[in-house]
């Protein structure tokens, strides 16, 4: 470092403040990238501390899911969620019990990690181990561009939650055994994995277009049973997204464009 009077040169003084910044901003995008983000703003709550009738089967904590693996950050299976989208699925809660259904939700908040699993996952062409169950129809080397998988959830922003509705009484479920015998996720409910939600036609993260919420060719019980959370759902600001009938964002989510990758723990939350 050169000193002139006392003081750094200007020219010298510039390149340092330049390095010191690369240096700060590299260290803060590596932090990132190897998940020590830890908690959660203050926004975020735990959906069972809000609306604790609201059943929970968060299968990115298991190995039923489309990797086939519990998947990276999800510590706990728990539903982690910002505040106004938990008291907005509290009141839909209140209006579907009711008539005679709970909410039950398969993922909340989602770290950006678990996102990049995905990505990862989805280059690597020779892992098919879910192939039977969550994508029979669909080419692996299609998922981007058919946009099954992307670099960015709106999961990672805390407002958007994969749910369905179950019919009271709840029956359990039995769990997913690796290796055990897969049936395509758009077949009779019978066939399909055991999942005590109604029949919306197809099970939870099938990679089809029968997954798509209106799909002409889902009709009768199957159409108004999506129809029945869907308008319920969307009376109290959320919005579907037309590729999945499970998948609803809250519209007045308070962090539209951040995207987080604290772990899904009791512990990330501040409260």
């Amino acid at each position: 470092m050169v000193i002139n009077n006392g003081r750094m040169r200007v020219p010298m003084l510039l390149a340092f403040l330049a390095a010191v910044l690369v240096t700060v901003t590299s260290a803060s995008v590596t932090a990132q990238a190897a998940g020590t983000e830890s908690k959660a703003p203050a926004d975020f709550v735990a959906l069972h501390d809000v609306a604790p009738a609201i059943l929970q089967e968060i299968r990115y904590a298991t190995p039923h899911n489309f990797i086939g693996t519990p998947i990276n950050g999800y510590v706990e299976p728990l539903c982690i969620i910002t505040a106004p989208t938990a008291q907005a699925l509290a009141k839909a809660e209140r209006y579907f019990l009711t008539q005679g259904y709970t909410l039950k939700v398969y993922d909340c908040y989602r770290p950006q990690r678990a996102v990049d699993q995905f990505v990862d996952w989805a280059q690597d062409l020779t892992d098919l181990k879910m192939k039977d169950e969550f994508y029979p129809q669909v080419d692996k080397a299609d998922l981007f561009a058919d946009g099954y998988i992307a670099a960015k959830s709106g999961h990672s922003r805390g407002s958007t939650i994969d749910l369905t509705l179950v019919k009271l009484p709840v029956h359990p479920t039995r769990p997913y055994v690796p290796g055990e015998k897969l049936e395509p996720c758009y077949a009779p409910a019978a066939q399909r994995f055991p999942d005590n939600s109604i029949d919306m036609g197809t099970g939870y993260d099938c990679f089809d277009t029968l997954a798509h919420t209106l799909d002409p060719r889902i009709v009768g019980v199957q159409h108004s049973n999506r129809l029945l959370l869907k308008n319920e759902l969307e009376s109290l600001g959320f919005v579907n997204l037309a590729e999945e009938w499970w998948h609803f964002t809250f519209a007045a989510e308070p962090f539209p464009s951040t995207y987080f990758d604290f772990p899904v723990s009791r512990s990330s939350l501040t409260s």
